[in-house]
């Protein structure tokens, strides 16, 4: 029987928003919001919040999270998510929730959950959605995806793909941003973080490509939501308003 769990990872460093995971947004830290939305889940056997940091375990704690205290030295979030699913041996799978998504949809973790369990042959799945405007595809902030027919990721890239994307997309084809939530089973997670960094991970600094790399099909569900990720102070008065929407049309 399959037991989800979803796991926010969070740490203090940041190069452009130090100790973002607790700044104020609309009046909290802005890693409870997105437990909140975490929470709102109905797949989700618990709510993790995995941190190196004690300042940020504290806050959690203060607002009713469960804490998991990790490794200082991970490279990455999914091996922070790793270390934590090693203490779950009644994970059958997990939700890695970016700590800076103040908006996620709890019916977007649970369709990502959903996918991973009605296909027992499937191992990772993550989310997209349409890109539209011209400067998010030049944007190497943002990451696009190219899909196969199947809904299968092809390859993702910080460059704008496929080329000439905009001239595609007027013709009838989408153009795809990439959503930072993935979707694990336990035992491919032990896998990936045992794995070096593939090459093309390392150019464009993705890891999901590692797993293509290595063979792994993703699942891409499409969404219409769009992410909207606090990398910056500037992010956040955007960041606000938004959630003024949500509380208003929940």
């Amino acid at each position: 029987m399959a037991r989800i769990y979803g796991i926010i990872p969070a740490r203090w460093g940041s190069t452009r928003f130090p100790g973002k995971a607790l700044h104020p947004v609309a009046g909290k830290p802005l890693v409870q919001h997105v437990w909140e939305r975490c929470c709102e889940a109905t797949e989700l056997a618990d709510v993790i919040l995995a941190t190196d940091d004690d300042r940020i375990a504290a806050a959690a704690r203060s607002f009713g999270a469960r804490v998991e205290l990790t490794s200082a030295v991970h490279p990455s979030g999914t091996d922070r998510l790793a270390e934590v699913a090693s203490r779950l041996p009644d994970a059958t799978h997990l939700i890695n929730v970016q700590g800076d998504e103040p908006t996620i949809p709890a019916a977007l973790i649970d369709r990502l959950a959903r996918a991973l369990t009605d296909d027992p042959a499937l191992e990772m799945a993550t989310a997209a959605a349409r890109l539209d405007d011209p400067a998010d595809f030049e944007n190497p902030n943002i990451v696009k995806v190219v899909l196969a027919a199947n809904g299968d990721a092809l390859y993702f890239s910080r460059s704008p793909i496929p080329f000439a994307g905009f001239l595609h997309s007027i013709a009838g084809m989408p153009i795809y941003g990439h959503h930072g939530l993935y979707g694990y089973t336990r035992a491919f997670l032990q896998r990936f973080v045992s794995w070096p960094p593939s090459e093309l991970e390392k150019i464009e600094r993705l890891e999901q490509l590692r797993a293509l790399e290595n063979g792994v099909r993703i699942r891409v569900l499409v969404t219409e939501h769009e992410a909207l990720g606090v990398d910056s102070p500037a992010d956040v008065t955007p960041a606000e308003a938004a959630l003024a929407l949500l509380s208003l049309h929940p």
